[in-house]
C-alpha cells in the first residue's frame, strides 16, 4: 500500500494481511505473502523478520556461468526454513513494517492470526535455537528486541538447535540437483507414492519438487495436462498466454511448500512425468475441472490414477465453457439429440473402418468408426503393374479387419454416439478429396468395436494435434488398446509374416468360369458370402472353399433392370428395379449364404438358386412382387414355389403387377390353340464357330454398311497411322485390333494379362485373339459402336444338345464348320436361352435344316422341349429314333444307356 513510509524507528503502522491458503518461506528469516485474489492472482510482498538472522538456504549455481558453484545449506538453515513452513503454511498472519530500505526490501515482525497478539514467529525461531539475534544496534526502549535477546540466551543454555554441541554439520542436506540415469530412477519407484515437498511452481503444471528423504530436486510434469505457460521472449522477458498466470497462481495456493506425495510414472526426454496427491485432492483433476488445462494424449498413457476422470473433468470445464474453453464449441452442437445418439441396423461394412446402417426412420446413413484407420498399404500399391489392385485383398490385414466386423454386426443392431463430423476436403497434391464424414462411438452389447478392433491390431489409432477436439470420445481407451496390441504383436504389429489372400476374380473370364463349372455343379449348396448387389438378381460372391470371386444371377426369374450404360447410351431403369435391388441387399449383403450352381451364361456369369437361412432369394423376390416367374424354371424344383407366389401377387396387384389385367379363360384357351410357331428364316453369314457350338453370324443385310465403315476405317489408319505401343489396354474397352491378315478390325478387350498378352473379341466377326499392345490402337469415334453396332451376334442351335466329352463335341463342330462357317445360311430363332437366342438354321442353297442333319447322323441328342407350338421337335425326334436304328455315332451300341450318356457328356 502506498500510504507505508520508509523508517528506522519502529513506529509504522502495523498492517493486517489476511492469507487464503498460501505462503511461501524463502528461508529462516524470509517469507513472501499475498493478499485475498480479486479477479486474478495478487501481488507478492517479501518480509524479513527484523533484528535476527538464520542461517542461509542451499543454492545452485547460475546456469550458464561456469565460474559460479552450487552452494551448500549452512547448519540448521534447512531446519529453520521447515519450522516456519510447518508453523506459517496456509495460515492467516498480519506483521508490521519497521524498515523499508532504499532497495525496497522491507524488514518487520510477524504474527500467526489476525493481530499482534498473535504468535510472534521470530520469537518462536531464537527460542528454538534456530536463529540469532543481531545485537548491534539494540536500544534499550525496544521491548521486543530485549525480548529477543533474552530467547536467545535461554536457548543456548538450554542447547537448542545451532547451540548444542557438534556444530551442526549433520544438518546440511546432501542436496541433488540432477539424477544421472533418470528413467531408471523412476522405474526403480514402481510407481509407489513418494513423499516431496513443492519447491517452485514454474506454471501450472510445472513444479520443482524436493524429493524425501534422498533430497532429490527435480522438475515434474502434471502427466496427462498441459496448462498455459509464460514465453520467453528474444530479449529475456517472459509474455504469459491467456490465464497462465491464473493457473500458476491456482496451483502455488494449494501445492506451494505443502507436503505431498508424489508419483512418478515415466520419464520422458529427461523430463520427469507424475501425478502429485494432497490430501485434498488430486491437483491434476482440479486444474482440469476449473479450466487451466487441457489433456495431453502423449502424456495420458501413462497417468496412473484413470485417464477417464481426466477426460470427465475436461469434459466438465468446456460444458461449462470456463477460463481456457471460454469461446470452446462442442464438434456435435449443431446436432439434435436425435442425430447425437442413435440405434441403427447394420446393413454393411466399408473398408474396415466405417459402416451403412438403417436407422429406425429407414433412412441410411454412413458411419466411421471414430479416431481409428483402417489398415493400409505401406509399400507400393501394386506392384504387379499388370494386376488389378484390390485394397480388400491385397492390403495386410484389411480381410482379417473386414471380416471381424462383419460377422460381428452384419444385421445386428448397435447403438451409435456421434462424435464429430468431419468436414468435406478437396484433393490435395498427394492427398484424395473426401467427403464429410459423420464419425462415431459405436456399441453393441456394451463393446466399443473400435477398442475391439484396435484391441486385435486390426486397426490404428489416429494421432491428432493437441489442439484438434474432433476424436473419440473414448480415445484413451484407444490408445490403451493399441499399447496392449503392440506388446502383444498382435495383427498389424506382429513380427511375422502377413496373412496373404491369392483369390481369383473369375468375373467375366469366361474361360477360366468354364473351369469352375463342372466343381460348382457337383458340389451341390456351396458357402459364400455377397460381396456385392449390382441389382436385385446379380451378385458377386466370395467362394471362401474355392478362393474366388463369381458373378451370381438368380435362377427361375425375370426381374426388373437397373439403369446402364451402353454403348448406345443409358439403358433407362425399369420400374421397381431400384426396390429390388434394395431388397436383396437388405437381405443378403455380406451376409454366409448357400448357392446352387446350375449353368453359366456366355459372359462366364453363373446362374442358379441362392439360399439364406432357409430362404430362397428368387422365391422371395417373386413373393414380394419385385420379379416375375421365368418360363426357364419350370424344369427346377423350386418351380412350383414360384408360381404359387406369382399367382398371389397377381391377384393383389402389388407393385411389378399393379397393372395386371387378368384375361378372360375362353380367350386365354383360344390363343394357347391358335399359337403356332413362326417361321421367319432371314440370310446371314456364319463368321465363326465356338468349340460350344455356339457360332457368330452377319446380317446380310448390313453387310454392305460393315464394307464401307472397313474401307473407311482403313482409310483412316493409312492416312494417321497409330503410334505402336501407345495404346494402353482396359478389359471392356473397344479398340482396334490388327488381325494376321495385316488388316485392322474392331474388336473388344476382354483380358489383359500384360502389355505382350491381351485377350481381344473382334465384335464384327466373332472370333478371339491374343495380341500384344503393339497390334493395338484408339478406336476413332467416326466408327464406333454407334455408328455401326457389333455385326458379329451369338447364336446357338435349337432343339439338340451339345455333348460334354470333348472328343465328342470335336467331332460335331468339325462337321458344322465344313459345311457352313464362312458360308451364307437361313437363319430363324426358335425360342429365347438364358446367353444367347435358339435358332435353327438352313443351307443357303438346299434348306435343309443343319441341326436336323446332326441328329439323323447320330452326333447329337435332340433336346426335348415342352412348348406345344415348337411342333419342330417331331420330326427332330423322328430323326433321332432313325439315327438310333441305324446305330449311328453315338448309338453305336443300340439301346443309349445311362452309363453311355456319361461318356458323352449328355444329360441323363
Amino acid at each position: 500500500p502506498s500510504h507505508l513510509r520508509s523508517t528506522t524507528t519502529g513506529d509504522a503502522p502495523s498492517l493486517r494481511f489476511i492469507l487464503f491458503s498460501f505462503i511461501q518461506v524463502l528461508s529462516g528469516c524470509a517469507i513472501i505473502v499475498r493478499g485475498q485474489p480479486r479477479g486474478g492472482p495478487p501481488p507478492e510482498r517479501q518480509i524479513n523478520l527484523s533484528n535476527m538472522r538464520a542461517g542461509a538456504i542451499a543454492r545452485r549455481a547460475a546456469q550458464g556461468q561456469p565460474d559460479t558453484k552450487d552452494t551448500p545449506d549452512e547448519p540448521w538453515a534447512f531446519q529453520a526454513r521447515e519450522f516456519l513452513r510447518k508453523k506459517l503454511i496456509g495460515k492467516e498472519v498480519c506483521f508490521t513494517v519497521e524498515i523499508r530500505t532504499s532497495l525496497g526490501r522491507e524488514y518487520g515482525m510477524v504474527y500467526l492470526g489476525k493481530d499482534t497478539t498473535g504468535e510472534n514467529i521470530a520469537e518462536s525461531l531464537v527460542n528454538e535455537g534456530l536463529a540469532t539475534v543481531r545485537r548491534e544496534g539494540i536500544r534499550g526502549n525496544n521491548p521486543d528486541q530485549a525480548r529477543l535477546c533474552e530467547l536467545e540466551d535461554q536457548a543456548k543454555s538450554s542447547k537448542k538447535g545451532m547451540w548444542s554441541e557438534g556444530g551442526g554439520t549433520h544438518t546440511i542436506r546432501d542436496l541433488k540437483y540432477t539424477i544421472e540415469n533418470p528413467r531408471n530412477f523412476v522405474d526403480s519407484l514402481h510407481q509407489k507414492p513418494i513423499n516431496a515437498i513443492i519447491e517452485h511452481v514454474r506454471d501450472g503444471s510445472v513444479v520443482r519438487a524436493l524429493l524425501l528423504p534422498d533430497y532429490y530436486l527435480v522438475t515434474v510434469m502434471l502427466s496427462g495436462v498441459k496448462c498455459p505457460t509464460f514465453k520467453r521472449e528474444a530479449d529475456g522477458t517472459e509474455t504469459p498466454e491467456p490465464f497462465a498466470a491464473e493457473a500458476k497462481f491456482f496451483t502455488e495456493s494449494r501445492l506451494l511448500q505443502r507436503d505431498v506425495q508424489i508419483i512418478l510414472e515415466s520419464c520422458h526426454n529427461q523430463v520427469i512425468l507424475g501425478t502429485i496427491l494432497h490430501p485434498n485432492g488430486n491437483i491434476t483433476e482440479l486444474l482440469l475441472k476449473e479450466g487451466f488445462a487441457r489433456c495431453v494424449d502423449w502424456s495420458m498413457a501413462v497417468y496412473t490414477q484413470g485417464a477417464e476422470k481426466l477426460r470427465a473433468a475436461e469434459r466438465s470445464a468446456k460444458e461449462r465453457k470456463v477460463r481456457i474453453w471460454k469461446d470452446y464449441v462442442a464438434p456435435t452442437a449443431n446436432l439434435d439429440q436425435k442425430d447425437r445418439q442413435f440405434v441403427a441396423k447394420v446393413m454393411q461394412v466399408v473398408n474396415a473402418d466405417a459402416l451403412v446402417v438403417k436407422l429406425n426412420s429407414g433412412e441410411y446413413k454412413t458411419i466411421h468408426l471414430s479416431s481409428i484407420r483402417a489398415p493400409r498399404n505401406e509399400g507400393e500399391k501394386n506392384k504387379d503393374k499388370d494386376k488389378r489392385f484390390r485394397p480388400l485383398y491385397d492390403i495386410p490385414y484389411m480381410f482379417e479387419a473386414r471380416e471381424f466386423l462383419r460377422k460381428k454386426l452384419i444385421g445386428k443392431k448397435v447403438s451409435a454416439t456421434v462424435d464429430y463430423i468431419r468436414a468435406a476436403t478437396g484433393p490435395g497434391e498427394s492427398t484424395p478429396a473426401f467427403a464429410e464424414r459423420t464419425c462415431a462411438t459405436v456399441t453393441i452389447g456394451g463393446i466399443n468395436i473400435a477398442e475391439a478392433l484396435v484391441s486385435k491390431g486390426l486397426a490404428t489409432v489416429i494421432r491428432y494435434r493437441q489442439d484438434d477436439d474432433q476424436r473419440s470420445s473414448h480415445y484413451d481407451e484407444l490408445l490403451a488398446a493399441e499399447a496392449r496390441a503392440i506388446k502383444n504383436g498382435k495383427g498389424l504389429h506382429s513380427k511375422k509374416e502377413v496373412p496373404i489372400h491369392r483369390v481369383a476374380d473369375i468375373s467375366g473370364e469366361t474361360q477360366k468360369a468354364k473351369q469352375f463349372l463342372p466343381f460348382l455343379q457337383r458340389a451341390g449348396r456351396s458357402e459364400a458370402v455377397v460381396e456385392y448387389v449390382f441389382s436385385g438378381s446379380r451378385l458377386k460372391l466370395y467362394m471362401p472353399k474355392e478362393t474366388c470371386l463369381i458373378t451370381f444371377l438368380l435362377a427361375g426369374i425375370e426381374c426388373p433392370r437397373s439403369s446402364r450404360n451402353l454403348p448406345g447410351g443409358v439403358q433407362v431403369a425399369e420400374p421397381f428395379s431400384d426396390e429390388a435391388m434394395l431388397f436383396t441387399k437388405e437381405l443378403v449383403l455380406q451376409r454366409e449364404v448357400e448357392v446352387e450352381v446350375e449353368s453359366m451364361d456366355k459372359a462366364g456369369n453363373f446362374i442358379g438358386w441362392l439360399h439364406i437361412e432357409g430362404v430362397n432369394l428368387s422365391v422371395a423376390l417373386v413373393e414380394n412382387a419385385l420379379s416375375k416367374v421365368h418360363f426357364t424354371a419350370e424344369r427346377s424344383p423350386y418351380y412350383k414355389a414360384l408360381v404359387s407366389v406369382e399367382e398371389a401377387c397377381r391377384q393383389r396387384k402389388e407393385k411389378i403387377w399393379a397393372n395386371y389385367e387378368e384375361k378372360p379363360v375362353e380367350e386365354v384357351v383360344h390363343v394357347s390353340e391358335e399359337k403356332e410357331r413362326v417361321t421367319n428364316y432371314r440370310p446371314v453369314y456364319v463368321t465363326e464357330i465356338a468349340d460350344t457350338l455356339h457360332f457368330y453370324a452377319q446380317d446380310v443385310e448390313t453387310g454392305a454398311q460393315l464394307e464401307s465403315l472397313m474401307e473407311a476405317m482403313r482409310a483412316e489408319i493409312a492416312t494417321h497411322p497409330p503410334v505402336e505401343g501407345s495404346y494402353s489396354a482396359r478389359r471392356g474397352d473397344y479398340c482396334l485390333a490388327k488381325f494376321a491378315d495385316g488388316e485392322w478390325y474392331r474388336a473388344r478387350v476382354e483380358k489383359v494379362e500384360s502389355q505382350a498378352k491381351v485377350h481381344v473379341f473382334y465384335i464384327d466377326y466373332g472370333n478371339r485373339e491374343v495380341v500384344s499392345t503393339s497390334r493395338l490402337a484408339v478406336m476413332p469415334p467416326a466408327f464406333s459402336t454407334r455408328t455401326l453396332p457389333a455385326q458379329a451376334t451369338e447364336y446357338t442351335f435349337a432343339f439338340i444338345q451339345v455333348p460334354q466329352d470333348e472328343d465328342a463335341r470335336a467331332d460335331v463342330v468339325d462337321c458344322v464348320v465344313r459345311d457352313i462357317q464362312n458360308s451364307q445360311c437361313l437363319l430363324n430363332v426358335e425360342y429365347a436361352g438364358a446367353t444367347c437366342p435358339h435358332v435353327t438354321i438352313q443351307f443357303g442353297d438346299t434348306k435343309d435344316d443343319v441341326g436336323l442333319g446332326l441328329v439323323k447322323e447320330g452326333l447329337v441328342m435332340v433336346d426335348v422341349r415342352k412348348e406345344k407350338h415348337l411342333q419342330k421337335i417331331v420330326e427332330y425326334l423322328n430323326s433321332q429314333e432313325s439315327a438310333k436304328s441305324a446305330r449311328l455315332n453315338i448309338w453305336r451300341y443300340g439301346d443309349f444307356r445311362a452309363d453311355d450318356a456319361d461318356e458323352f457328356g449328355y444329360r441323363r
